[in-house]
């Protein structure tokens, strides 16, 4: 199951050790673009796995890119998706079918650092596994992840065709985190500012987000995110762990936190943590296709409306979805 970030509510390491890590943000070199591997074909997209390595740092960079084949008749937006630990690329392909359907790309970036491979080896080790991924250094790596991916993407072939100036960042639980600090969270420690944006993010889709590196005041740390931000978590979004537990009081007060007035809040009346990924663990089938499918498009509803469409298309949604939503708040 997907935990969130920063499984201990513990301050971040010393400011001298975090430096040391932010320069492999903007430090990637270019690398040439690992052969295509083209896994899916649907009409109107493609779908391919493709292998990155990022040699600045000397750490694999997998993705799945869903690919509008219609693209290269114009330009179309870009979503960099994030998964939750212990997940993987494919761990959210409905999202990435969904939206290349209708014209969106996106870019599921696999966080080797945080990824399925916890799970494997010795069961006994797997807290501390989790924790050691949960840590500060990889925070730091998966935000270079994401930044690295996206300049492969838009340094290589699909680069003529990705809209630049509508790339979203997205992200589920850890994700949600990552997703966060690349759209311009800020930390001060020992009086020395920690921030580590991408300017090319213009919109952000924060889907479970846990607390944010343990503080219990996130105003300072989010309130410089101005960009249009939206926020998915459910009435169930409970997550338990020993020694740790985050329910949606967190989610909301992440919300509450982000500054800027473009921002919208979805709360489900039901599903469990993980109901945002591919798998079906805790929720009944029902709830979680009714989940997913309003998620779908609310996702895109959003991405349009943070780009100048009819803002109706937000409101004809809250509307359809009604009898599924506790709480909805829109500008």
């Amino acid at each position: 199951m997907n935990v969130p970030a920063f499984l201990r509510r513990r301050r971040w390491l010393a400011l001298s050790s975090l430096l040391l890590l932010a320069p492999v943000l903007v430090a990637s070199s270019r690398v040439p673009d690992a052969p295509m591997a083209v896994v899916e074909r649907h009409a109107g997209y493609d779908v391919r796995d493709l292998d990155w390595q990022d040699g600045a740092r000397g750490r694999a960079v997998p993705v799945k890119l869903f690919m509008p084949t219609g693209a290269h008749r114009g330009k179309v937006p870009l979503v960099v998706f994030s998964h939750g630990i212990g997940s993987a690329r494919d761990g959210y392909t409905y999202l990435g079918h969904y939206w290349a359907r209708h014209g969106v790309a996106s870019l599921h970036v696999q966080h080797v650092g945080s990824d399925r491979a916890l799970w494997r080896g010795n069961p006994l080790q797997l807290v501390s596994r989790f924790q050691r991924a949960a840590g500060e250094a990889e925070a730091i790596a998966r935000v270079g992840d994401q930044r690295f991916a996206l300049d492969q993407v838009l340094q290589g072939e699909w680069g003529a065709h990705i809209d630049r100036a509508r790339i979203v960042a997205a992200g589920h639980s850890y994700g949600a985190n990552t997703t966060l600090m690349s759209a311009g969270a800020r930390v001060v420690r020992h009086g020395r500012p920690i921030w580590l944006r991408d300017p090319r993010i213009s919109a952000a889709i924060v889907i479970s987000a846990p607390p944010f590196y343990g503080d219990e005041d996130f105003r300072p740390i989010l309130r410089g995110i101005t960009i249009p931000t939206l926020h998915v978590t459910t009435a169930d979004d409970i997550i338990r762990i020993p020694g740790f537990g985050s329910g949606v009081d967190d989610r909301l007060k992440v919300f509450d936190a982000v500054g800027g007035a473009r921002k919208v809040l979805a709360v489900y009346k039901h599903g469990t943590h993980n109901v945002f990924t591919d798998h079906r663990y805790f929720d009944s089938r029902a709830v979680s296709e009714q989940v997913k499918q309003a998620t779908e498009e609310l996702s895109l509803a959003f991405i349009d409306t943070a780009y100048g469409a009819n803002p109706q298309e937000m409101r004809d949604w809250s509307t359809r979805h009604h009898d599924l939503v506790a709480r909805y708040v829109a500008p």
